[in-house]
């Protein structure tokens, strides 16, 4: 059973950077996509991006694309968030995930790590 573990939430003020790791452990991405969702305090979680572990295919929320970008390193099992120009309407807890690829209405993320939490404030 695959487990995803992220880390590299934090504190950061608006404007500032993050980046945010998910590594697997106890099976892999191969032949799957990764993903990033986040869920603030009452609201429903969202998708932010994604990422196909075999080609590096990517795809992104339309209201992020420009300011987070998604990558991987094969060889560490590891998957990136990077956040830029962050707002303090991006605290969030950020989550990853293991799907059956790339856009999630159409395929399952049914593995998720237990979530980093980032919050953008002064």
């Amino acid at each position: 059973q695959v487990q995803l573990v992220e880390s590299g939430g934090g504190l950061v003020q608006p404007g500032g950077s993050l980046r945010l790791s998910c590594t697997a452990s106890g099976g892999t991405f191969d032949a799957w996509a990764m993903g990033w969702f986040r869920q603030a305090p009452r609201k429903e979680r969202q998708f932010v991006a994604s990422i196909a572990w075999n080609d590096g295919t990517t795809y992104y929320a339309d209201d992020l694309k420009g300011r987070f970008t998604i990558s991987k390193n094969n060889a560490e099992n590891t998957g990136y968030l990077q956040m830029s120009t962050l707002k303090p309407e991006d605290t969030a807890t950020y989550y990853c995930a293991r799907g059956a690829g790339l856009i999630p209405t159409l395929f399952e993320y049914d593995t998720y790590g237990q979530g980093t939490q980032v919050t953008v404030s002064s």
